[in-house]
């Protein structure tokens, strides 16, 4: 057996356990929510992300695997294909042991830092400054302020309309019955332009932009109607009070929350299949090709991974997102949802690895914040952020480590 054929069978597995990782720490991002507002239990909100964010990596996840395997050093100036290979390896046992430590402590760290950070330490080691390009770096690191400021923006002004509009209002359930519909309009349409322009499927589709877009308004427009007439059937009737709102929120809450296991499955499978698709390119060619499809098994080897850990150990840090943070009923967890789910998938069509963790945290933040300052612990914020910040440095300095000890085995 060959180096390159060495290799690449020990990516795979390296893949499947950064998978694994992730998905038992970020399984918080997409469902911590809803159990914390009681709208599903446990059991079924691991159920229902370990099959979704499996979807969303095999349909939805080569744009960004794109430029997580490519984008964050310039393999040109590591002329050897054998280091850049190591290299991707050493990158997913660092950052596959950062996300662990992180599952175990019950805290949400990013998977994206953790990746990112561990492809940077490899690029300075082995290639030096140039070899690190900064413009695509900055992208990605913008990101990473932008996407929990833009999902508390957006948690803030949904839940703010939905206390204004409804819960505000007299005749909540009405109100409720007028909006809801709306919210789960406006779902579809999101969840199918995605659909549409970013996947193998979507590709296929023999329409232009306009009738693609028609097409997906339609659609929406459908599920605003039948919604809207069934909801009004089944909950007309019931007495006006709070608790009939949040009842209805509580079946939107669902809906949203598996909207979000999706886009959690498009976005963070490039963190563990992004270097494995580099070995992959490495190791049949023997050279760094500048272009090359995923297979789609590599991609759904990623999925399995996330799944199994969502269903295995991502019990663990629901409780850190989901209830430690912030109080969250039915309305606020669905403003929380929707707002993280939308800034992820539209990172995620850009092709930018912008951090599910923040974007989750930034939800629940922006709605706490829409209650007062008082609403949010700050002192399990802070302790958060710090993990944050650490990730990057600790990452590329465990990186660095593991890749000289395996240059020193191998080469």
């Amino acid at each position: 057996m060959s180096l390159y054929d060495l290799f690449f069978l020990l990516s795979l597995a390296g893949g499947f356990l950064m998978a694994f990782n992730l998905g038992a720490n970020d399984v918080a991002n997409s469902m911590a929510s809803a159990v914390g507002a009681k709208a599903i239990t446990v059991r079924q909100a691991v159920l229902i992300a370990g099959t979704l964010t499996f979807l969303g990596a095999v349909l939805l996840g080569a744009q960004v695997t794109s430029t997580v395997s490519k984008g964050i050093i310039n393999p040109e100036q590591i002329a050897d294909p054998q280091i850049m290979m190591v290299g991707m390896f050493a990158a997913l046992l660092s950052a596959t042991l950062w996300v662990f430590i992180a599952t175990l402590t019950a805290l949400p760290v990013s998977s994206t830092h953790s990746i990112v950070g561990s492809i940077l330490g490899f690029g300075l080691v082995a290639g030096g400054m140039d070899v690190v390009n900064w413009l695509v770096l900055l992208g990605v690191v913008m990101s990473w302020f932008l996407s929990p400021f833009l999902a508390a923006t957006i948690s803030f002004l949904i839940f703010t309309h939905i206390r204004r509009f409804i819960l505000y209002r007299h005749r909540v359930v009405q109100q409720a019955l007028y909006w809801a519909p709306v919210w789960i309009g406006l779902t579809v349409c999101l969840v199918g332009l995605s659909f549409i322009y970013k996947t193998p499927v979507g590709d296929k589709i023999p329409f232009n932009d306009w009738i693609n877009l028609f097409l997906v308004f339609i659609l929406a427009f459908s599920v605003w109607r039948i919604s809207k007439r069934l909801m009004g059937k089944v909950l007309g009737n019931r007495e006006d009070s709070a608790e009939n709102v949040e009842l209805i929120f509580r079946r939107l809450q669902v809906m949203t929350s598996s909207y979000m296991a999706l886009s959690l499955g498009a976005n963070d499978v490039a963190n563990a299949v992004g270097p494995v698709a580099a070995i992959y390119m490495i190791a049949r060619k023997q050279e760094f090709l500048a272009q090359a499809d995923v297979p789609t098994y590599i991609l759904a080897l990623g999925g399995l991974g996330i799944a199994l850990g969502v269903m295995t150990f991502g019990y663990k840090v629901i409780a850190t997102v989901g209830s430690n943070i912030t109080t969250l009923n039915n309305t606020r967890g669905f403003s929380v949802d929707f707002s993280a789910a939308t800034t992820v998938l539209a990172a995620s069509n850009l092709g930018l690895p912008v951090s599910t963790t923040h974007a989750a945290v930034g939800g629940v933040v922006g709605v706490g914040l829409a209650r007062g300052f008082k609403a949010v612990d700050f002192r399990v914020l802070i302790r958060i952020i710090a993990y944050w910040v650490l990730t990057v440095p600790i990452a590329g300095f465990t990186c660095i480590i593991i890749y000289n000890l395996l240059h020193w085995i191998f080469l």
